[in-house]
């Protein structure tokens, strides 16, 4: 993943900052609890594909 585009890349619900966690290849925002996956090295930043995470999913 281009760490140019992490720093530019945020939740297209909240606007808030994405953590990329590298196993999981998953861009996760912690204050809607939603991990958007990365498909090909091309985060996929829609709310119908993203995952909504567990309650006792740990946040990266």
């Amino acid at each position: 993943m281009d760490k140019k585009l992490l720093d530019i890349l945020v939740c297209p619900l909240c606007k808030g900052p994405l953590v990329y966690d590298k196993q999981a290849q998953e861009l996760i925002c912690k204050g809607d609890r939603l991990a958007f996956p990365i498909r090909d090295d091309i985060p996929v930043m829609l709310e119908d594909e993203a995952r909504v995470l567990a309650a006792d999913e740990e946040v990266v």
